[in-house]
């Protein structure tokens, strides 16, 4: 919770939980269950890069099994109107799709594909000295238990987008 209340409407009824996921989760059921409006999970990509000490290169069924006993809670604990946003890149993004519409049905969810970066950008420049294929997008799969109906989202202009990522740099070493 924050420690005071900036104004009269403020709601203290957020949670930070630290810890193994899954026992959170089951410890959160039975106070919950049915009654969470918005749930956002950034789960491990599986890609075995991640930084130490974080677990993220499972063989995929292994994968899978983690999140299913993660996304049936997750399932169970939202409103009836609430949404799941699961954000994934293209590592295990057909695989988890297929175990969301196991779990919700394919009719109650969507995807947004999320642009990563330019293709000139300072991202691109792995790439063009390994020879590999660039990663320009990831995925997030929206889940409810009725449908996601009217979704809105709001379209930002090129022109207004970050220009960070806009360099390519070439011919420079390591040291440079």
């Amino acid at each position: 919770h924050a420690k005071e209340r900036v104004t009269e409407n403020d709601i203290f009824d957020n949670r930070l939980i630290f810890g193994d996921n899954l026992l959170a989760l089951k410890a959160l059921e039975q106070e919950f269950t049915g009654k969470i409006k918005c749930i956002y999970i950034d789960p491990p990509y599986n890609t075995g890069n991640a930084f130490e000490y974080y677990d993220d290169g499972f063989e995929h069924s292994i994968w899978l099994t983690l999140m299913k006993h993660r996304l049936e809670i997750l399932a169970k604990l939202l409103h009836d109107d609430g949404l799941l946003a699961v954000q994934i890149d293209d590592n295990e993004f057909a695989r988890l799709y297929l175990l969301m519409s196991e779990i919700f049905g394919e009719k109650n969810l969507k995807t947004i594909v999320v642009k990563m970066s330019e293709a000139s950008g300072v991202k691109m420049g792995s790439v063009k000295s390994s020879g590999s294929i660039p990663k320009l997008k990831e995925y997030i799969i929206l889940a409810k238990k009725n449908g996601v109906k009217n979704l809105n989202v709001e379209l930002i202009p090129k022109s207004e987008w970050d220009n960070e990522y806009n360099l390519f740099l070439d011919n420079f070493t390591r040291e440079d």
